[in-house]
């Protein structure tokens, strides 16, 4: 008889407790602190996972042992939760409701294959179940997957294209810095050709001479910009 009384203690004692998953989950959902990243819904029947990527990251690991966002959503199929949007992360169970934290003695982990004989050993309903999550799951792993794809290949189509870009502005630098070099060379040989009279070390001038070198450096100067501006603008 004592056996039995304390398997109806412990068996009273289990379902007046709510499920740690449910309990935690709702801890997070009605932090205010969180709200950027999940919240209840406009009138709170329902919670929404605004940002997953910040929330498997940031705030699973706090109450979790794990930072997997596909874990946590089938966690949540095994309690009855379904997804009710398709724009966003918005879960639904009629007994997880904001202010209704006792309804969450309500809700019970659903049982995988109750039409074949239970194991001897409890701990191997595990794998069963489990293998019912992934089943229920699997529409939102391999969307989530599938936008997983998209980004990367978003990514990798932009980074090639700013390789190009920085290969051309390296190569117009280049070409910058060569006609800066051609313009020093050109002043240099200019005053080793120079060939006007020199009085006391100082070079005098000739009109003529003088007005025609410019000419010649100014035309040249000007081509060489001419198609730099040019090859600039492509």
């Amino acid at each position: 008889m004592e056996s039995e009384s304390e398997k109806g203690l412990l068996e009273y004692v289990r379902k007046s407790s709510p499920p740690p998953f449910l309990l935690k989950t709702y801890m997070l959902v009605e932090d205010p602190a969180t709200d950027e990243v999940v919240s209840w819904n406009a009138d709170g029947t329902a919670f929404v996972v605004w940002q997953p990527a910040e929330f498997a990251r940031d705030l699973l690991p706090t109450l979790f042992k794990h930072s997997n966002f596909s874990s946590f959503v089938r966690q949540l199929n095994t309690y009855g939760f379904r997804k009710v949007a398709t724009s966003r992360w918005e879960f639904f169970n009629e007994r997880f409701r904001k202010g209704e934290r006792n309804q969450l003695c309500e809700i019970r982990r659903r049982k995988a294959w109750a039409n074949k004989p239970q194991p001897s050993a409890p701990i191997q309903t595990i794998p069963k179940e489990f293998d019912e999550d992934q089943r229920s799951s699997s529409t939102s792993s391999s969307s989530e997957y599938s936008s997983l794809v998209d980004e990367n290949k978003r990514l990798r189509k932009e980074n090639g294209v700013l390789n190009s870009e920085l290969s051309s502005m390296k190569k117009k630098c280049k070409e910058l810095l060569d006609l800066v070099a051609m313009y020093g060379n050109l002043e240099k040989k200019e005053e080793e050709e120079d060939e006007r009279p020199m009085l006391f070390g100082v070079r005098l001038e000739v009109q003529g001479g003088d007005m025609e070198r410019k000419r010649k450096r100014e035309e040249i100067l000007s081509k060489s910009a001419s198609v730099l501006l040019s090859q600039s603008c492509k």
